[in-house]
């Protein structure tokens, strides 16, 4: 049963029952008939927007209407308001397009008003609703604020300028850090491994925000070619944000076949993998790698402050990260285990250090994926800090380099000293010893 007096309800929602007639008026007229269905949709979603534009606006007149006088109302500021104001009233951009909000004012000498129907309502301070926040912190993080404000008008009708978007987005994350804080996973069982990793990514920033190193690089840097970047140019337009993650993960043993099946196998039925649960993220692009890396160990030290579980690192074998995460380890007394993920493990393998006439391979070769499964099945590794767990480099020789042989071959690496085991005649050429 509706708690307003149905006089009160007619006269509130006479517009939107008046905009409902001429729409359904429409659909019934020859205009209509004429359209395809693409033509239909989109006068329709106009139409449909603004009956819910009217229905809203209604909804706001039907409580001004029914707001009732209160006797005794205090700001925050503790100062009474004995004055009484009707009719003060407010735009709100919805997303249906914008309302306008009014009810009374109550107010005091030297005072700003205070109106508790927007404390009722929980309007905003500014212009625009939730609802079109909401938006705004979604569409934001999938690319430029000018993009967000396409996709905030093609999804709502309203027209939202960038900078707005901007400033919405600023506010939505204002306390991201106390939201995620409240809402931290809890413990897990004992047997579940803790698992860390972290990974690096380019964005690209306006001048004024590069990090000084890069700016000057991108000040003095002459490119060789005046279409595309040679080998080992870089535009120097990029600061990298660094990120990690912890998670839990109940352990799931499974053998390479798994994951990879060897060429000119039948593909069998794989195992399911580990399943990450508990996940906590951070990511910044002003602090560096060694500051996101203590802040992913000291989540993880939350979660295991006796050290009782086991702990995993999975990075991509960044050299900076292997320091950071050893560091890491190493002020908790704390022994980790060290995994460079698989697909770094084949990077690497395709670009072994030496001299500028190997070459890495884009695509790494069946023999090369058969012979890394194949040694991962015979020698698995496990890592404590300080050391790495990637595999010998490979690669692949232009013609003019020497003909490779089959005997092990030993080079030295940043991280470490690698031999290579004995080859098979179907994995492709060595790097020279």
């Amino acid at each position: 049963m509706s708690q307003y007096a149905p006089e009160m309800t007619a006269e509130a929602f006479a517009q939107a029952r008046s905009c409902y007639e001429e729409a359904e008026q429409w659909l019934a007229s020859e205009e209509a008939a004429a359209l395809t269905h693409a033509e239909l949709e989109d006068q329709l979603g106009t139409r449909g927007r603004e009956l819910l534009r009217r229905m809203f606006q209604a909804q706001m007149d039907l409580r001004a209407l029914c707001e009732e006088r209160r006797d005794e109302v205090t700001g925050a500021d503790g100062i009474a308001r004995t004055r009484v104001e009707k009719d003060h009233s407010r735009p709100l951009a919805t997303v249906f397009g914008q309302v306008t909000v009014t009810r009374m004012a109550y107010r005091a000498p030297g005072a700003p008003n205070v109106h508790p129907l927007d404390a009722a309502l929980n309007l905003p301070e500014e212009k625009q609703s939730h609802g079109l926040r909401k938006l705004a912190a979604i569409e934001s993080v999938r690319g430029s604020f000018e993009d967000a404000a396409a996709a905030i008008t093609r999804a709502t009708g309203v027209k939202t300028g960038k900078r707005q978007v901007e400033e919405l987005a600023r506010r939505a994350a204002a306390d991201m850090d106390a939201f995620c804080a409240e809402r931290r996973p809890g413990p897990a069982p004992g047997d579940h491994v803790l698992v860390l990793t972290a990974d690096a990514k380019g964005i690209v920033m306006r001048p004024d925000a590069l990090r000084p190193a890069t700016a000057r690089a991108a000040a003095t840097g002459q490119a060789k070619l005046a279409t595309r970047l040679s080998p080992g140019e870089k535009h120097g337009r990029k600061r990298m944000a660094e990120l990690a993650c912890v998670y839990d993960c109940e352990p799931a043993p499974r053998a390479p076949e798994d994951i990879i099946t060897p060429p000119g196998r039948q593909k069998r039925e794989h195992s399911r993998g580990p399943q990450a649960a508990g996940k906590w993220l951070t990511a910044s692009v002003t602090d560096d790698i060694p500051a996101v890396i203590a802040a992913a160990f000291d989540e993880a030290e939350r979660r295991d402050p006796q050290h009782k579980r086991e702990w995993a690192v999975l990075i991509d074998g960044n050299n900076t990260q292997i320091e950071a995460v050893t560091a890491g380890a190493d002020s908790r007394s704390v022994p980790v285990t060290i995994v460079i993920d698989f697909i770094h493990v084949l990077e690497y393998s395709g670009k072994p250090p030496g001299p500028s006439s190997i070459k890495a391979s884009p695509h790494p070769r069946n023999g090369s994926l058969t012979r890394h499964a194949r040694s991962s099945a015979a020698s698995p590794r496990r890592s404590r800090p300080g050391s790495a767990a990637a595999p010998p480099p490979t690669g692949t020789l232009r013609p003019s380099a020497p003909a490779p042989t089959s005997a092990p071959a030993t080079w030295t690496t940043r991280r470490t000293t690698w031999t290579t085991p004995p080859r098979s005649p179907m994995a492709g050429p060595s790097p020279p010893g």
